[in-house]
């Protein structure tokens, strides 16, 4: 029935590698796309939530781990793109016996895989997971810094969109400051709450907001406007900054939008790849989520993987706001959109015989 799913699909597969199991202890089907080795081991997070239909979760897998390419390229990272997707059926609980059965069963999983894919933590997942697959396999990271990893990788993910935020000011109004800018924050969890309590410190203006109202709290800390989700996304502002889940920006979204710039680190961030060019065409500059949001895996890759120094990776993480002024480059002069811009710089370092900027890089 998955080969047969598989096959009819109304896009090609272009995937190396998916593997489909029902967990034996869980019950629940876990999938692990590995989209891409060509630059290196495949790398993704473990996303644990809740779907309609496991199927979707597929779908999920494909598109995430086939992004997750493309950031890793663009980021210069020796590195190819993978997921990891458990779909949990809709009013379906794990308590903590089912949440170890699950992670365990994911563990085996990429056991199986033999190195060519490793994982770290996504949606519904966290440091202490990662502990849980390591009892089972050593292709993991952002484990907690007592079990010899890295940790959480939100404060490394905000410093990346730090630096982003940097070079799209550059870019949109000729200067890198961010005191005195407008800058609305779309969900303020453990990387949107931290760019929040940055931004009030260099003086910015700040929007914000949040499905869980109880974070109302972040904005009373800061002295920051709260609106709720619809108007926050609407809000006149100089850069909107999406730190939610993905799929915020559609045709009839991109019409409401009043801010210049979007750069945020939300991943798969457009509805469809056709919605880069509505926003280009109105003139919004939107820095291409796979570039901004790369900063967490970055740093965990570079430390746990590649056994680099904290400093190293601190480094290599401030490098995207380097790409990202590229990228933004590249798109002025070609007269294309950003995205097509970063998806031509993925491209590129894909091809190891004519660019090995990737390698170099990462030595």
């Amino acid at each position: 029935m998955n080969q047969q799913h598989l096959a009819n699909r109304a896009t090609p597969l272009d995937h190396e590698q998916v593997h489909i199991q029902r967990g034996p202890r869980s019950g629940l089907p876990v999938i692990v796309a590995v989209h891409s080795t060509t630059l290196g081991q495949a790398i993704g997070g473990c996303r644990l939530t809740t779907y309609s239909r496991w199927t979707d979760a597929l779908s999920d897998a494909l598109r995430l781990s086939a992004a997750m390419t493309d950031k890793c390229a663009v980021a210069g990272l020796p590195n190819g793109g993978g997921k990891t997707v458990v779909a949990i059926p809709p009013g379906h609980t794990l308590d903590p016996a089912a949440r170890r059965a699950v992670l365990l069963d994911v563990a085996d999983t990429i056991a199986v895989l033999d190195g060519i894919y490793a994982t770290g933590p996504d949606v519904g997942t966290g440091p202490q997971d990662m502990a849980v697959i390591d009892e089972r396999t050593q292709y993991v990271f952002c484990r907690p810094p007592e079990a010899g990893g890295s940790g959480d990788s939100s404060t490394h993910t905000a410093t990346g969109v730090v630096a982003a935020l940097h070079a799209v000011c550059e870019s949109v109004f000729g200067s890198p400051q961010l005191a005195g800018r407008r800058f609305a924050i779309l969900g303020l969890g453990r990387v949107g709450a931290r760019l929040a309590r940055h931004l009030a410190a260099t003086r910015a203006e700040l929007v914000v907001t949040d499905i869980d109202t109880s974070k109302r709290s972040v904005a009373d800390e800061l002295g920051a406007t709260w609106l709720p989700p619809d108007e926050a996304l609407a809000s006149d502002v100089d850069v909107l900054v999406p730190a939610a889940l993905g799929g915020v920006f559609t045709p009839d979204t991109v019409t409401r939008l009043r801010c210049a710039a979007i750069a945020g680190p939300a991943n798969n961030q457009l509805d469809a790849p056709a919605t880069a060019a509505l926003l280009h065409r109105r003139g919004i500059v939107w820095a291409p989520d796979v570039v901004v949001s790369a900063g967490g895996i970055i740093h965990a890759t570079a430390v746990e993987l590649h056994h680099e120094t904290s400093q190293q990776a601190a480094a290599r993480v401030l490098r995207i706001g380097d790409t990202l002024a590229r990228v933004l480059r590249d798109a002025a002069r070609a007269g294309v959109t950003p995205a097509a811009a970063a998806t031509n710089l993925a491209r590129q370092r894909l091809q190891p015989s004519t660019d090995t900027t990737s390698r170099e890089d990462c030595r």
